[in-house]
């Protein structure tokens, strides 16, 4: 890709006149300039037919004056680079989207076919290489076409260097954002072409006429959001601008001269029409033979367009459209993409950008599939899904989906939205989600650190948990106000004193608000940000009493992040949705870093990947979603009322974590039909984890099955004694019993007096 407006190697293509060198203005500039005045003057109908005689025999004051006047126009002009798209690719190279202010891509003189460039110097201006920026026979004919035919119309005789002059001034303004300067270049003033002429003249001294004919055929306009000739031959026909045929560089060059006229999307009949003028001219002027002027002038122009459709923005990238408005999200605000706001929009939709995704179109189609399956876009109950797996110990995004059509539009049809249900309101628009018993996995790593172990038993009883239970957390870095709080689970399975390992596999409540209880909360709180964890508005993690059961808004992404730290070992990465970017120039841009550290201890990390792959074991809440072939560790969780149903899953290669519920406000997934298929109650594992299972099974198919490694002797701990003989309790749905089966207290079970928000209320249910 050039990096200017004039591209690069810009030396003469065969088929082209020879180059003609930088040189002074002549005794035929100077002539030009009168014939200027009386043209301009006649088409702007301010000067009388006297003026004529004056002006061609130069004795005139008037002819002095506008002499002078002319002087005192400016001569400097600086052609800048050039508005150009920019591409947003997956990480295999397919394209996904273009984002542009001017739908232009710059090349260079060689990557144009010489017959385009015959096509547009024979019709716009076949005295190019011979006049010195402004062409006087080309005026004085005009001139007289206007003094004399006043009613056959007006004969411009603007040269492509004019032209070029033009149109680098509108290009400026509009970069600028210059409105008046964009009127003031279009307008049909004497003043405006008088400028123009001055500027030609000044640049044919500075360029030669191979970078002028470059810079202009890379400006030009040549249909409907089509710049430059480039642009125009992917847009008609498929192709480079190097490999057009005649008859197809013609119907290009064809267009500029009115370029919505001459669309051949537009107006097909005009089109052609316009076409076989310039096959006319290029025959006339020796670019092409008889035999070839006539074959092409049979060839109808429908047999020879092969139309691309111009897309712009995210709704072309089908299902990957979430994810490129992700892409866009973090270029429009990361201070690597420029400093301002504008700077940064401006590089995007006029920086000719070529930008490598982390996107994996393989799991995407995969997800995208899963997804709306488990739950169909048009759910009566607005129920909808979202899913995004990140690579452990890269943070690259494989995949990011959901079960809606994305649409900017205002009001957004049914099932469709602009909102990203996997990212935060920055990055999407989402206000998140709660999190749920997903929450306990940090409240785990917090334990573990600490030195507990898996194997120590604590009080799974339902109890009256008061501030002053939770003596290990500091009162002044926590929100212990509550009067208390009294968690409670959806069975009776959760009583007596259980192990760690068992409270995680079956999501105990009241274990782990006994557990929590044990630590301080700002340490949790801090453990939880270090490994990942992020609120949904970039709030600190909400240090309250009942906050294990996940009382914040989350998102996805920040879940699978925060899991994939577990699954690396201890290491964090930033997720990161971009691999490289290049400018226009062919330079590698600044991206942002994964920025990937260790956080958490290995051996901590461990003992997390052991107690999680409980959950997927035929003791666990989601056994029925342990892989075909590979070892994985998970966690469900469910807020109250059913109102969230998460899993969150992940093996050493891939973390993915999936959520539904209704994001437009709290519905209850109590006593509801999804997919066909009626349920009780919705958990973690009544859909979400089966989906992500035929999801991982998938994507991991053909792939080896890494494992984790062994839990530590001091992370396990030593074994319990075994409890006395109890009565059996009732069935386990999240366990394994039928989730659809009524809960016996299906009421607010995590929420008590002990903070703000609802906490995850199904226990070991989920």
């Amino acid at each position: 890709m050039a990096n200017s407006a004039l591209g690069e190697d810009a030396s003469p293509s065969s088929g082209a006149p020879a180059a003609r060198s930088r040189h002074s203005v002549n005794v035929f500039q100077a002539l030009a300039l009168l014939l200027t005045f009386v043209l301009l003057a006649t088409v702007g109908g301010v000067l009388a037919a006297g003026l004529v005689i004056p002006l061609a025999a130069g004795t005139s004051t008037i002819a002095q004056g506008t002499t002078q006047a002319f002087y005192d126009l400016p001569t400097d002009l600086e052609p800048g680079p050039l508005s150009q798209a920019s591409y947003i690719y997956a990480s295999d190279g397919t394209p996904l989207a273009t984002f542009f202010e001017e739908n232009r891509e710059v090349v260079p003189l060689t990557s144009i076919s010489p017959y385009l460039q015959n096509a547009v110097i024979s019709t716009e201006d076949r005295r190019f290489f011979s006049h010195g920026g402004i062409d006087p026979k080309g005026m004085t004919r005009a001139a007289v076409n206007n003094l004399v035919k006043k009613n056959a119309g007006t004969q411009g005789a603007s040269t492509l260097t004019q032209q070029y002059v033009k149109n680098v001034l509108i290009e400026k303004a509009n970069t600028a954002g210059d409105a008046a300067g964009v009127a003031a270049a279009q307008e049909g003033s004497i003043d405006r072409k008088l400028r123009e002429a001055k500027l030609a003249i000044s640049l044919e001294k500075r360029m030669t006429k191979e970078e002028i004919l470059a810079g202009y055929l890379n400006i030009a306009q040549f249909g409907l959001n089509v710049n430059g000739v480039e642009a125009a031959a992917q847009r008609y026909f498929g192709k480079t601008a190097a490999d057009v045929s005649i008859v197809e560089a013609a119907t290009i060059a064809g267009i500029t001269q009115r370029p919505t006229a001459f669309d051949p999307t537009n107006d097909p009949a005009a089109s052609e029409r316009r076409r076989n003028v310039v096959l006319s001219n290029m025959y006339n002027e020796g670019y092409i033979t008889k035999e070839e002027y006539e074959a092409a002038r049979a060839t109808p122009l429908a047999d020879t367009l092969n139309v691309q459709p111009i897309t712009r923005g995210c709704a072309g990238a089908d299902g990957a459209a979430y994810f490129c408005d992700y892409v866009t999200k973090v270029i429009l605000q990361d201070p690597v993409f420029g400093d301002t706001a504008e700077e940064r929009a401006n590089l995007l939709n006029r920086g000719g950008l070529e930008i490598t995704t982390t996107i994996d179109l393989g799991m995407q189609a995969v997800a995208d599939e899963e997804l709306r399956l488990a739950v169909p876009v048009d759910d009566p109950n607005g129920i909808a899904n979202a899913m995004v797996t990140v690579e452990p110990g890269t943070g690259k995004i494989l995949a990011m989906a959901q079960n809606r059509e994305f649409s900017t539009a205002q009001p957004a049809p049914a099932g469709s939205t602009f909102v990203n249900y996997n990212t935060d309101v920055t990055h999407g628009g989402s206000r998140g989600f709660q999190a749920g018993s997903t929450f306990k996995a940090f409240v785990l790593a917090q334990w573990l650190q600490e030195g507990h172990t898996l194997r120590e038993t604590v009080n799974a009883n339902r109890q009256k948990l008061l501030p002053s239970d939770f003596a290990a957390t500091p009162r002044d870095c926590a929100d212990l106000r509550g009067a208390s709080w009294n968690p409670r689970n959806s069975d009776g399975a959760g009583q007596g004193m259980r192990t760690v390992l068992e409270a995680t596999a079956k999501s105990i409540n009241t274990a782990y608000a006994s557990m929590s209880s044990k630590l301080s909360l700002c340490n949790i709180a801090d453990m939880a940000t270090k490994v990942g964890f992020r609120s949904a508005d970039g709030a600190p993690v909400e240090k309250v009493m009942s906050m294990t059961l996940g009382v914040q808004n989350t998102t996805p992404l920040s879940m699978a992040s925060a899991y994939a730290t577990f699954a690396s070992g201890g290491i964090y990465c930033e997720p990161i949705a971009i691999l490289s970017v290049t400018n226009a120039d062919g330079s590698d841009h600044q991206v942002p870093p994964a920025d990937c550290k260790p956080v958490l201890d290995t051996a901590t990390a461990n003992g997390v990947n052991y107690a999680l792959q409980q959950v997927l074991s035929p003791q666990g809440g989601a056994k029925a979603s342990v892989l075909a072939n590979h070892t994985a560790a998970g966690k469900t969780g469910t807020t109250n009322d059913n109102g969230n149903a998460w899993f969150i899953g992940y093996t050493p290669t891939l973390s993915t974590a999936y959520w539904m519920g209704n994001p437009n406000g709290k519905v209850s997934m109590q006593n509801i039909t999804i997919a066909g298929k009626p349920h009780r109650y919705v958990y973690g594992s009544t859909i979400g984890a089966p989906t992500w299972k035929r999801y991982m099974d998938k994507v991991l198919e053909g792939t080896p099955n890494v494992g984790f490694p062994e839990v530590g002797e001091a992370q396990l701990g030593k074994a319990p004694a075994p409890p006395p003989t109890a009565p059996a309790a009732p069935a386990d749905p999240g366990a394994g019993g039928d989730p659809n089966a009524p809960a016996p207290n299906p009421g607010n079970n995590g929420q008590g007096n002990g903070g703000p928000g609802n906490g995850e209320d199904r226990g070991n249910d989920d």
